[in-house]
């Protein structure tokens, strides 16, 4: 049936379809069309202030918690969680309905707060928006040591900002770890940002002037998709895998067949996606090619970094560039939400 594409992957395939940074509006048309859970990250109090159907609403709300509300970070802080809640609620009955294993909305913190203590208090702060929001963490060195604190306290996570299968092996151990002994531990999921780490290679082989095949480029988040799903499979993690950061319709396409979520956004992605009605293909489970990953591997120090387990150390993860250019962008839409409260005020 027309318009049925994304419930025919979940039919035909291990492969789940979660939206990201959505409206009100966007994630009743995503749950009609068949997601399963939700992220949201740091720029989404922006995105819906900016312009956004919702942003009448958000701006109303806005001066409401400014009212109560002395501390500037603490007031968009309140407003991120607020609007989130409003989105966790239509996801809510799905959460209900699958008994905890569905329906999740994954909401971060303040993203120039990231020390452990900080990411733990807004954890905390973020869950009383309602049971079904998921704690969304850096998987940094700091990040670790709040999934140590927070797994153990039975609170779901989303471990994100990984673009190293190393990172994706640290978070999954820490949380193997601190819910040993748990009968019922919390579900914990990392998301590997392969459309990022795919822009930042893309956007430093162009600067360093690298000569490397475009087809090959272009295969190289997906390379490492590949290589985290089989360790992850292989020493039997319990722990889910989403696919995010898209930059294009391929960053989902190309993860059908895997047993990962994939989230995208509406426009753009999803939308395309269903107008399409492409049949489905199961394409993850096709090795890459040895060729590319050698000619990746000799090129590109920060694909070497990224794909060798041993490349890359914890302390290196904050400052791991695909991991920079991504948190740019919340850091950025922080700001923005930050100087818009600022002239409220004044």
């Amino acid at each position: 049936m027309k318009g049925e594409y994304f419930k025919e992957v979940s039919r035909l395939t291990p492969t789940r379809f979660w939206i990201n940074n959505v409206t009100v509006q966007e994630a009743r048309w995503a749950l009609e069309a068949g997601a399963v859970g939700c992220t949201q990250n740091p720029s989404y109090a922006w995105k819906i202030l900016d312009g956004s159907d919702d942003s009448g609403y958000a701006r109303e709300l806005l001066q409401r918690i400014l009212a109560e509300e002395g501390d500037d970070a603490q007031a968009l802080a309140v407003l991120q969680r607020e609007l989130v809640r409003r989105v966790a609620e239509e996801f809510l009955p799905l959460y209900q309905q699958s008994q905890g294993r569905l329906g999740y909305v994954s909401i971060q913190g303040d993203p120039f707060r990231e020390d452990a203590d900080s990411i733990v208090h807004f954890a905390r702060f973020n869950r009383q928006a309602g049971p079904n929001i998921m704690a969304k963490i850096p998987a940094t060195q700091e990040g670790l040591k709040a999934i140590s604190i927070l797994a153990a306290e039975g609170v779901p996570i989303n471990a994100t900002e990984c673009m190293a299968v190393r990172q994706v092996i640290d978070a999954c151990e820490t949380y193997v770890e601190s819910t040993r002994g748990l009968r019922h531990p919390a579900p914990m999921y990392f998301s590997l940002i392969t459309g990022i780490y795919d822009e930042y290679l893309q956007n430093t082989a162009r600067r360093q002037q690298v000569d490397i095949d475009p087809s090959v480029l272009w295969q190289a988040g997906i390379s490492i998709a590949k290589k985290v799903h089989a360790i992850v499979a292989q020493r039997r993690y319990p722990c889910g895998f989403i696919g995010g950061g898209a930059r294009g319709l391929h960053h989902f396409t190309e993860m059908v067949g895997a047993n990962a979520a994939v989230t995208i956004n509406w426009k753009g992605t999803a939308d395309k996606l269903l107008s399409q009605d492409a049949p489905v293909v199961c394409r993850f489970l096709q090795p890459t090619p040895f060729s590319v990953e050698d000619e990746l591997i000799e090129k590109l120090e920060d694909y070497r970094k990224a794909y060798f387990i041993h490349a890359i150390q914890p302390q290196e993860y904050e400052d791991f560039g695909p991991v920079v250019l991504f948190r740019s962008t919340f850091e950025k839409n922080w700001r923005s939400a930050l100087d818009l409260i600022a002239a409220l005020r004044r």
